[in-house]
C-alpha cells in the first residue's frame, strides 16, 4: 500500500514543501530514502517508542520511505510526526483520505507527546502558498503558525489527538462538548496587544545633548553610528534606548522578523512575541568573544545569525574593537547588501540583514585618551593606542554613516533633578520624518529610509545647489574622504533636512553632516 503525506523542509528563512511517501508490504523492516540527515534517520526509534507506549506496536509491515524531492536535505526531529503518521496509514490505522488536506510537522517525545518545532511562521505560508486546506503541529506552536490567514491550523499534545483527528474521531471520549478546532489568532489585536511603549526612556539619559541629536538623526534614517567615548559616558545606556524611539513595526516587517527568529528556534523566547507574532524591533547585543559563523550565519547546516536576528531593529556592538577583527570585517558586504549569501558544498541560502548597526568604544584600551581629568590620567602608550584604534579597518568605519565622540557627563548635569526629552517626544519627530521618507520611496519595494538609497536615488533627492556643492567638495578634499562618504553624508544631510521639513538639503543640514563624518583617527593613530 502506497501512503503519502505531506510536510515541509526550512531553507533559509522559506519553506518548502516535502512530499513523504510511505510503501508498505507485509514483513519487518524500515528503509529511509531521500537525503534525510542523522536526525531524521533516528526517528524511527522515536516512533516506535511512541507507537508502543500508545498501544500500537504491532503494525507487522516492511516499510520504505521517500522524502521527495531528494536533491533538498531534510534535518531534524520535526518529521517525526508526519512519518509516523504515514506509517499508521500504511497500516490503515489510520484513514488515508484525509491526508491530502494537511501539512503536518512535529517532533515526537517517547511518550508519543509532541515536542515544537522550528520554522513554525515559513511552514505556514508553505501549505497556504501550496493550496492545503490545514496545518497540524504541536499545539506550542499554533499560536506562530495561526496569524497565516486562510489556513486552518490545528495545534494537538500528543500523536492519539492526531490520529483521532485524522479520523474523525473525538478530541476526548469522556468529554464529547470537547472537539477539535483551528486556532484562531486576531492580527491586529495581537499589534495592539504588545506593541507596548519600551520601559527604556531616553527621559534617565542626562546630558549628551549632541550625541542624543545624532542618535535621533540615525534612527530617522536608519542610518548606522558609532560613538566613541570614554567609560561610563553612557554609551551602552543611550544604544538600548534607540528602539524605543524607532518607527514600529509594519505587519509585513513583523512576519518577515517572526520567520528568522522563527527559523533560529526563537519565537517563544522573545519579549513582545507571545509565542506567535514579533510585533518589536529586534535589539541584539552579541557579546564580544562570538564568531563570524555566529555573527553573519552559516554552520554545517546553516542558520542565521545576529546580523539576520537583528533584521529591521538594531545591532549593538558594544567595545567595538574587542571583537575579532575576522569577525568584523564579514559585516562589510551585509552592511552594503542587507542581506547575506551563506554558500555551502550542498546548499547555498540567503538570509536577510537589513538592520541599524549602533557601535561603542572606547578610544583606548584604558579608557580615558584625550581626558582633561587629572583623576583618570590615560596610561596608554602611544603604540598601544595605535594597536587598539587600528582593530577597526577603515573600509568598515567608512560604512558608518554617523561617527560621533562622546564625552563623561559633568556633575552639574547628573545631579539634575529634570527628565531629559522623552522618547516619545523623540519618537514623534522620528516619525514625520519616516512618512515624509514612506511617500518619496512609495513606489520602490526595497528602500523603505534614506540609509538604503541607492546611487542614483542619491543623485534625485539628494541635488545640493552651488554653494552646497562647493562646501562638500572642500570637506571631502580636506577631510580625504572617500566615495562611499559623500553619498553618505548626503543621505545624512537629507535626513537631517527631513526631520527640519526642508525640501531641499541645505548648507546648515550638509554642515551637521559633516561632522558626523570627521572622526578624526589620526589623533589616535599618531
Amino acid at each position: 500500500m502506497l501512503i503519502k503525506i505531506y510536510s515541509a523542509a526550512p531553507v533559509g528563512i522559506d519553506a518548502v514543501p516535502v512530499t513523504i511517501e510511505v510503501h508498505a508490504v507485509p514483513g519487518f523492516d524500515f528503509t529511509l530514502v531521500g537525503l534525510p540527515d542523522t536526525s531524521v534517520k533516528e526517528s524511527h526509534e522515536r516512533i516506535l517508542a511512541a507507537l508502543t507506549v500508545n498501544g500500537m506496536e504491532n503494525l507487522r509491515r516492511a516499510f520504505t520511505i521517500n522524502m521527495a524531492p531528494a536533491d533538498i536535505k531534510k534535518e531534524g526531529a520535526a518529521f517525526d510526526l508526519p512519518l509516523a503518521i504515514g506509517m499508521l496509514a500504511a497500516a490503515e490505522k489510520v484513514k488515508a483520505k484525509e491526508l491530502e488536506h494537511y501539512m503536518i510537522m512535529g517532533e515526537l517525545s517517547l511518550d508519543g507527546s509532541l515536542q515544537p518545532i522550528r520554522g513554525a511562521l515559513p511552514i505556514a505560508l508553505c501549505a497556504r502558498k501550496a493550496g492545503f486546506k490545514g496545518l497540524i503541529l504541536p499545539e506550542a506552536n499554533a499560536e506562530e503558525a495561526a496569524v497565516v490567514d486562510g489556513l486552518e491550523v490545528y495545534g494537538l499534545k500528543n500523536l492519539m489527538e492526531v490520529v483521532r483527528f485524522l479520523n474523525g474521531e473525538k478530541k476526548d471520549e469522556l468529554n464529547p462538548e470537547d472537539t477539535f478546532a483551528p486556532m484562531r489568532v486576531d492580527t491586529q489585536a495581537l499589534f495592539d496587544e504588545l506593541a507596548f511603549p519600551s520601559d527604556l526612556d531616553f527621559a534617565d539619559v542626562r546630558g549628551q545633548y549632541k550625541v542624543r541629536r545624532a542618535v535621533e538623526i540615525a534612527a530617522a534614517g536608519g542610518h548606522n553610528m558609532i560613538m566613541v567615548g570614554p567609560p561610563g559616558a553612557g554609551k551602552s545606556m543611550i544604544a538600548k534606548r534607540i528602539p524605543s524611539i524607532l518607527p514600529p513595526l509594519t505587519l509585513e516587517e513583523a512576519l518577515e522578523t517572526t520567520k528568522i527568529h522563527s527559523i533560529a528556534g526563537l519565537t517563544n523566547k522573545k519579549k513582545g512575541a507571545s509565542g506567535s507574532l514579533i510585533v518589536q524591533r529586534p535589539f541584539r547585543s552579541p557579546h564580544h568573544t562570538i564568531t563570524e559563523v555566529a555573527l553573519v550565519g552559516g554552520g554545517q547546516n546553516p542558520h542565521p545569525g545576529e546580523i539576520s536576528l537583528a533584521h529591521n531593529g538594531v545591532l549593538f556592538l558594544d567595545e567595538l574593537p574587542e571583537y575579532k577583527r575576522s569577525a568584523l570585517e564579514v559585516m562589510r558586504q551585509p552592511l552594503e547588501d542587507r542581506h547575506i549569501t551563506v554558500a555551502r558544498t550542498k546548499e547555498t541560502v540567503d538570509y536577510p540583514a537589513s538592520f541599524m548597526l549602533v557601535a561603542a568604544m572606547n578610544p583606548c584600551p584604558c579608557g580615558h585618551y584625550g581626558e582633561n581629568n587629572p583623576a583618570h590620567p590615560c596610561t596608554c602608550t602611544p603604540a598601544q593606542v595605535h594597536r587598539y584604534m587600528s582593530k577597526i579597518s577603515g573600509p568598515l568605519l567608512d560604512r558608518i554613516d554617523i561617527q560621533c565622540e562622546i564625552e563623561a557627563v559633568p556633575y552639574e548635569q547628573l545631579r539634575d533633578t529634570q527628565p531629559g526629552e522623552s522618547s516619545a517626544v523623540m519618537r514623534e519627530r522620528v516619525l514625520k520624518a519616516r512618512e515624509i521618507q514612506n511617500e518619496r520611496f512609495k513606489h520602490s519595494k526595497l528602500v523603505h529610509c534614506n540609509a538604503m538609497m541607492n546611487a542614483k536615488m542619491v543623485r534625485e533627492y539628494c541635488a545640493l545647489d552651488a554653494e552646497c556643492d562647493k562646501l562638500l567638495e572642500f570637506s571631502m578634499n580636506r577631510l580625504g574622504l572617500s566615495a562611499r562618504a559623500y553619498d553618505r553624508i548626503l543621505k545624512v544631510a537629507r535626513t537631517i533636512a527631513d526631520i527640519e521639513g526642508a525640501e531641499d538639503i541645505q548648507k546648515k543640514h550638509l554642515l551637521e553632516a559633516i561632522s558626523y563624518r570627521s572622526l578624526d583617527r589620526s589623533s589616535y593613530l599618531g
